[in-house]
């Protein structure tokens, strides 16, 4: 009985995989199990407003968890994003810039490995690095002894995601007209891309930013580590915007005194309300539904035209 059961699971998990997201407006051209030489293979969702053109040019938004973002009747927990109606809407509007959405999927048994920054993660002593293994073990997100792949993720993005794009569709190429975004994990990754490379994205979208790397503020060496990466690899304010959010219910509660801490460094670097956001959303949580209540803010600051 129970091997039929996991059987039926398995083909429920594949048939969900296969369907297309259906989308209020434009389509979605899926580039299915992406084969990487920087990590597991993977779908690639790219979305494509109405009148999509190749006579016209379109910047580039690539978000992490890309089976999250458009349909709520396949995702794990029935809610998503929203993006195909939150971008179609600004641009129907002219409060955006014509723009195609790339939502990268993660590998559910990868995504804390994939999305947790290096360099901040390797700076820390061995008891500090035994101390985040623990707590990730505790918290069901790592069996072994805890390594992050995030650097070639990012390798993966750039040096192999993004040239695709930018071949098979009528991009912008240039590092004013690619941004980068997400939430939670998702977020951390995308702050930690755009310094990283600040030559390829103009542009970071964090959303409930999970600075705490594990699932606790006590005892937690990883979100000071970050912090000081942050402040020494923050990219030039001059090129760059960068958005912050967060509410402060279940996971989000751990959120605002750390999210203070950067929004200082921010503000050191010379970041203003010109070019960086942090917007701190009382009693909201940590969900797809909040993030997508809450998605035009950063679509608007960083696509105006």
């Amino acid at each position: 009985m129970y091997r039929f059961l996991l059987i039926v699971a398995v083909s429920l998990f594949s048939i969900v995989q296969a369907q297309i997201p259906k989308v209020s407006s434009g389509k979605i051209e899926r580039i299915s199990d992406f084969k990487s030489q920087f990590v597991t293979p993977r779908n690639i969702d790219v979305w494509l407003p109405e009148h999509y053109s190749t006579s016209k040019k379109y910047a580039v938004l690539y978000m992490q968890d890309g089976q999250m973002l458009y349909d709520p009747d396949l995702t794990w927990n029935k809610q998503s994003w929203n993006v195909d109606e939150n971008v179609s809407e600004l641009m129907k509007s002219k409060k955006i810039q014509n723009t195609i959405v790339v939502g990268v999927w993660n590998d559910s048994k990868m995504r804390h490995f994939d999305y947790f920054p290096q360099k901040p993660f390797e700076s820390l002593s061995a008891v500090e690095k035994d101390t985040v293994n623990h707590q990730l073990k505790k918290a069901g997100r790592a069996n072994e002894k805890f390594s992050p792949n995030s650097d070639n993720y990012l390798k993966f993005l750039v040096k192999e995601l993004k040239p695709l794009i930018d071949k098979k569709y009528s991009t912008f190429k240039d590092r004013s007209h690619t941004f980068i975004a997400g939430s939670s994990m998702g977020g951390l990754i995308s702050i930690y891309a755009i310094c990283e490379y600040p030559q390829v994205f103009g542009g970071a979208a964090c959303l409930s930013t999970h600075w705490t790397g594990t699932f606790t503020n006590e005892n937690n060496p990883f979100p000071e580590s970050a912090l000081r990466y942050l402040d020494k690899n923050l990219p030039d304010s001059k090129t760059h915007k960068i958005y912050f959010d967060c509410g402060d219910q279940t996971l989000d509660a751990l959120y605002p005194e750390i999210q203070k801490k950067a929004d200082a460094i921010i503000r050191k670097h010379g970041y203003s309300e010109k070019n960086w956001k942090t917007l701190y959303f009382p009693g909201e949580n940590h969900s797809e539904e909040a993030w997508a209540k809450r998605l035009s803010k950063p679509l608007e600051f960083l696509l105006a035209k």
